[in-house]
């Protein structure tokens, strides 16, 4: 904003300097003074202007006019009396004195000057729209080229302090190439400076309208930049290139090229070599060698494919040490890596080093707000949205459920859930009618159950109800009230019930915790509501410590090795065969992953870097084991999740 701001106030600054020096220029009459009446008066008043007397000047010349009304000078008076005001900020007195000079002087080789004048005190007041307004009906009319110009540069100013650069830059390209006479240094800064101020669409659109030389190099200069800012280095290069080729003269044609070579050393990159960043040693050792198989499953399957392009596979142990996970992501930059796969922890680190570098890279993490770091960031991973949507649209189409209520840990994983929750059914139209938390470290979680239901707090004896056995009366008979000995026998203590008003309760925690949680519930007498879970619960853990009490819980699924799809069928028979053991949804996960980009780089027209960055964003629905999945325009993936449900001892699929 500061900068911006600077630009603007150095236009404003070339804006006087520039109608200063296209100002009528100072009359000086040389004829012998007694020659013409009024001739010293006048030629007095000349020299006070240039000295920048302005009010001694604004005297002589109001006095010639008084003096000599149809003087062959009064239209020349009048106008420098209309600059005077300009310049001692006299706006309506300044197109006062111009429009008298065109009322009373319409032939006057001045009124061209006249009607500029009032287009500048109109821009001094602010008066933009003004401005437009009458600059327009100018440009209507056939006037001289040098006027023309000189009306274009004032739209053009008018544009930049309206915020509006793209308009700014056109009026003075029209400006410039209307008119020699105004190719001045001030008018090349002017646009130089607005043109620093466009996006890259505004660029591209102006190119398309623009044909001068001189402005088009400097906004095919400009192109190039945003370009290599924006990280699009091959486009970059593309204009830079073009650039240097078509306007070797322009003063920026030595940046541009060092900025080229910058670039190549950049972009250049081996078109089928993929990087992967996974812990192979440390405490997450486990995960990476689960997600380095679904990986080289891939590549088994792709050498086993007619005619497929080897693919060479670079892996870097990232251990569990965020130094480490950086030296590796720069290893794998100086080995000019066309994509990477992973990390799937400390992925923040790498993701910035691969924006920077304009490497794609596919991370396989749930770490919060990962693709923001840049567009070359996607992932590819079970999210909590994603878990989160997927339940509640389940439940919300299929189980019609409109009212839930949510118990979960009072941990950052419980709460991002719980919000997610909330705002999803939200969304979807429904209710959440009970909402409450725990400490992640109990065991007992009586207290927050019975807040859920309305029986942690006692009920004041004036608000219980005792309900007494009716009798049975005689019209017109007057009931007696029971004796206190037989009120004592029939009253009998007052216990509240549980208020379930929801339909579904979600739970968002560990199967060991969920186990613990679920039979509590049901002592409390919240049954006949589903059960709804994240992909944590699908684990025979579950079953084996809640047994009846989660019969016919609901779960999202980031890979069911049990599918029914033909598919992840013949995936996981085939990966039993290899490894003789069943696949979960890391190694699915990566497998995924793996065999999306080998199908991009091997793509023949598949050229760059942002060329596989734009197939990622345009993959639609790609048939993985761990469901349809696309790429939103955040780099972000969409996947048709599965849905499990727990029946007897097993999961089960859900149509």
């Amino acid at each position: 904003m500061k900068v911006n701001r600077l630009i603007c106030l150095c236009l404003v600054l070339l804006f006087v300097s520039f109608n200063l020096s296209c100002a009528p220029k100072r009359v000086v009459v040389a004829e012998p003074e007694a020659a013409v009446p009024g001739n010293k008066l006048f030629n007095k008043a000349e020299e006070l202007l240039a000295d920048q007397s302005y009010g001694k000047a604004l005297e002589y010349f109001r006095q010639y006019l008084a003096l000599y009304p149809e003087g062959p000078l009064a239209d020349a008076a009048l106008l420098r009396i209309g600059n005077i005001n300009i310049e001692q900020q006299e706006y309506a007195e300044a197109r006062s004195n111009f429009n008298r000079l065109l009322s009373e002087y319409p032939d006057s080789g001045y009124a061209g000057d006249a009607r500029l004048g009032i287009l500048n005190a109109y821009y001094y007041e602010g008066e933009f729209s003004q401005v437009i307004q009458l600059a327009s009906i100018m440009l209507a009319e056939p006037l001289p080229a040098e006027y023309i110009a000189r009306t274009y540069v004032i739209l053009g100013d008018t544009y930049i302090a309206m915020e509006a650069p793209e308009d700014a830059v056109y009026f003075y390209a029209m400006a410039y190439k209307v008119s020699e006479q105004q190719r001045t240094e001030i008018l090349v800064e002017k646009l130089k400076m607005a043109i620093n101020l466009l996006d890259t669409p505004a660029l591209l659109s102006l190119l398309d309208h623009i044909q001068e030389t001189v402005p088009r190099g400097y906004l095919l200069y400009q192109l190039g930049v945003n370009y290599a800012v924006e990280e699009n280095y091959e486009e970059a290069l593309r204009a830079l290139s073009g650039f240097v080729r078509e306007y070797p003269e322009n003063e920026y044609f030595e940046d541009a090229t060092l900025l080229i070579e910058n670039l190549s050393e950049k972009t250049f990159y081996h078109r089928t070599t993929i990087g992967c960043l996974l812990p192979l040693s440390g405490r997450y050792r486990i995960y990476g060698d689960r997600a380095l198989k679904g990986i080289e499953f891939a590549m088994s399957r792709l050498k086993n494919s007619p005619d497929s392009e080897p693919i060479n596979l670079i892996v870097k142990d990232t251990g569990s040490d965020p130094d480490q996970i950086i030296s590796a992501t720069e290893e794998l930059v100086q080995q000019r890596v066309a994509a990477i796969i992973g990390p799937l922890v400390n992925a923040g680190d790498a993701a910035v080093i691969a924006q920077e570098n304009g490497i794609p890279i596919i991370t396989i993490t749930q770490k919060e707000n990962i693709t923001e770091v840049g567009d070359n960031v996607f992932r590819n991973f079970l999210t909590p949205d994603m878990q989160v949507k997927t339940i509640v649209s389940y439940a919300a189409a299929v189980l019609g459920v409109s009212k839930f209520a949510i118990l979960y840990p009072q941990e950052r994983y419980g709460e991002t859930f719980m919000n997610l929750f909330w705002d999803e059914v939200i969304e979807n139209g429904g209710q959440v009618v009970g909402i409450e938390s725990y400490d992640p470290v109990q065991t007992d979680f009586a207290p927050s159950i019975k807040k859920l239901v309305g029986l942690y707090y006692d009920v004041p004896e004036d608000l219980r109800e005792i309900v007494w056995p009716p009798e049975e009366e005689e019209m017109g008979a007057i009931k007696e009230e029971p004796s206190e000995e037989i009120a004592d026998e029939k009253e009998e203590p007052w216990e509240p019930e549980a208020i379930v008003d929801f339909e579904a309760i979600f739970i968002p925690d560990t199967p060991t915790k969920t186990g613990l949680i679920v039979p509590q519930l049901a002592f409390f007498d919240v049954d006949h509501v589903y059960l709804l879970g994240n992909n944590l619960w699908h684990s025979p853990k579950l079953i084996e410590m809640a047994k009846e009490y989660v019969q016919g819980a609901i779960l999202p699924s980031g890979f069911f090795s049990g599918s029914r799809a033909p598919h992840v069928r013949e995936f996981v028979a085939s990966y039993e065969m290899t490894y003789g053991e069943t696949p979960g949804v890391i190694e699915a996960t990566t497998y995924d992953t793996a065999m999306m980009v080998f199908e991009i780089v091997t793509n023949p027209d598949v050229e760059s870097r942002s060329a596989i960055k734009q197939s990622l964003l345009d993959l639609r629905d790609f048939p993985g084991v761990t469901g349809l999945t696309s790429f939103d325009d955040t780099g972000e993936a969409r996947k048709q999740l599965s849905m499990l449900q727990i029946e007897g001892r097993r999961f089960q699929e859900l149509e």
